[in-house]
């Protein structure tokens, strides 16, 4: 797999000192997803950093499951996200999940009772998160705190067997109730959830926080480098002060960064959750969603989200990138990569009153005009042709070059028309114009070379295809739909972040197989064939337009 252009970053920078130091001879990755929801294009970031860092350096990357609420994970959120990786065109040398060392974390739980430094909390969650004080205020001790080890011992085994009920106990470290860093404040190891869990079913009846599973299975991994983001930060000194207090196997080393972060959409899974279980999207894949099961649905390419991170590149400094530049991306990939093809979204008929009744032609067209290599499509023509009804103004402006009564244009790859006559309906609409061509303006005729300053698209209405195309926008109307915290995010939506146009008219040679699903539809953007396509009717989902229409609304 092709990787951009690899920009240095404090992280890699550090894997090279590490490497040439001899600590490490070689690094090893891993990527933690939770498997409560779809990946999303914040997460892609960590996806390209981890596994790009131990592709060049010769290393390994693990895929890792952080499974350790059985109350919101699944098997099928496990399945999108190994889709979603391998999409990226990345492949684990290792899978894991936390569940497989859920005996081992129990027994250095244990270690900790017996070394006393954990104890069983019988508090309720909120007397506990009361007790742990404010960054101003040291916390106050738990009654429980100085229980005997052999007490805690027997609790904790009994919480494991299911003899309590939810939330009747908990496990917590001892550390430093006046720890400048809440983190330290005794926290919570593990809580009681008498559910079943989708891998290992009924065996647990406690389960681990994820500050606790998540440095231990570092360790058992052999992991060198934890990359994480900076909201880890402040848990970088609990991480290692778990692993300093037991018989660790290794000890990995954990690096934050900034987030990837983007405008005009939220990152929160929670809030995407939100969004699909309200139905205010069709589901995870939407094509308006950040996810990158959405996105790829959309029409996004691997190649274009990697370039994308690449570009971005990776440093320690919170920032919101602009949709846009994502946008670009994507426009640059698909620019070098789409086959071209003409399709007409909003159409007017126009007839060709010279052109012989019942006669066809076929005319040559290049499908990509930089790339001569992708060869050549059939583009068929007869006496009627479906045009863009903005390419028709009966009484257009000043500087208007499309057709206009009287006026000619250029019908791409085929001659010059000029409109001669306008129809309309009882009630005054435009429903057909009827035009004149210019035979010696064809391709290899002596008028070939006559200039006229419109080119406009067009689709063959004999042969044209009908489709559905599906225009789809920003999904907040807003660049920031969180800034606001005494406003719903939902108010932010944008009500046009899809219109679908069901009376689209495409050419044929858009649907014709053997090359890649995307296309450009000449003048209108990128579009990729949607899986609610039939062989009745085909679906277009827009993956961006040809300009950024949002650049000046970002000003």
């Amino acid at each position: 797999m092709e990787q951009p252009t690899q920009n240095t970053n404090f992280i890699r920078n550090i894997v090279i000192d590490d490497l040439d130091s001899g600590k490490h001879e070689s690094i090893v990755t891993r990527f933690p997803p939770e498997p409560n929801g779809f990946l999303h294009i914040g997460h892609a970031k960590s996806i390209c950093l981890n596994f790009g860092l131990a592709d060049e350096f010769g290393g390994r990357t693990h895929l890792r499951f952080d499974d350790t609420n059985p109350l919101k994970e699944n098997e099928d959120f496990a399945q999108s996200i190994m889709n979603d990786v391998r999409w990226l065109g990345f492949e684990w040398d290792a899978l894991h999940h936390a569940s497989d060392y859920f005996g081992q974390l129990y027994e250095w739980a244990l270690h900790l009772i017996d070394e006393g430094l954990a104890y069983v909390d019988s508090q309720d969650a909120d007397t506990i998160r009361a007790q742990r004080g404010t960054l101003t205020e040291p916390g106050t001790h738990s009654p429980y705190r100085d229980r005997p080890v052999a007490e805690n011992r027997n609790l904790f085994e009994r919480m494991a067997a299911g003899e309590f009920a939810d939330g009747e106990h908990v496990l917590r470290a001892k550390i430093d109730m006046a720890a400048g860093n809440i983190n330290l404040r005794d926290p919570v190891l593990y809580r009681i959830i008498n559910a079943a869990h989708h891998r290992t079913g009924d065996t647990w009846h406690i389960y681990p926080m994820y500050d606790w599973a998540h440095g231990q299975s570092d360790s058992l991994e052999h992991i060198t480098h934890s990359l994480c983001t900076l909201e880890f930060e402040d848990h970088r000194p609990l991480y290692e002060w778990y692993l300093k207090h037991i018989p660790a196997p290794s000890q990995p080393r954990q690096i934050e960064f900034a987030r990837g972060n983007l405008n005009y959409t939220v990152m929160s899974k929670r809030k995407l959750r939100q969004l699909v279980e309200e139905d205010h999207v069709n589901g995870w894949d939407d094509p308006r969603m950040p996810t990158i099961a959405g996105l790829r649905r959309r029409g996004y390419t691997p190649e274009s989200i990697r370039a994308f991170w690449g570009e971005m590149g990776v440093s320690k400094s919170e920032s919101i990138i602009d949709m846009g530049v994502l946008e670009n991306a994507i426009r640059n990939d698909l620019n070098d990569r789409a086959p071209r093809a003409m399709a007409v979204l909003d159409p007017i008929k126009v007839v060709l009153l010279n052109y012989p009744e019942g006669e066809e032609e076929f005319l040559e067209a290049a499908l990509h005009p930089k790339d001569e290599s992708m060869g050549t499509r059939q583009v068929p023509l007869s006496r009627e042709l479906w045009i863009e009804r903005h390419d028709f103004m009966e009484e257009p402006p000043r500087k208007y070059f499309r057709l206009k009564p009287d006026g000619e244009v250029r019908l791409r790859n085929a001659f010059i028309i000029k409109c001669v006559d306008v129809i309309k309906n009882d009630a005054g609409e435009v429903t057909e114009l009827h035009c004149e061509f210019d035979p010696d303006t064809r391709s290899g005729m002596p008028g070939a070379n006559r200039k006229v300053k419109g080119t406009i698209h067009w689709v063959s209405a004999k042969h044209a295809v009908a489709a559905e195309v599906r225009l789809y926008d920003r999904l907040f109307n807003v660049p920031n739909p969180l800034a606001d915290k005494d406003t719903d995010f939902l108010e932010h939506l944008n009500p046009e972040s899809l219109t679908v146009i069901d009376t689209a008219w495409v050419e044929p040679a858009a649907l014709e197989g053997g090359g890649p699903a995307y296309r450009q539809f000449e003048r209108n953007g990128y579009f990729t064939p949607d899986d609610d396509s039939t062989a009745e009717k085909p679906v277009f989902n827009r993956t961006v337009t040809l300009r950024d229409t949002w650049a000046k609304l970002s000003r």
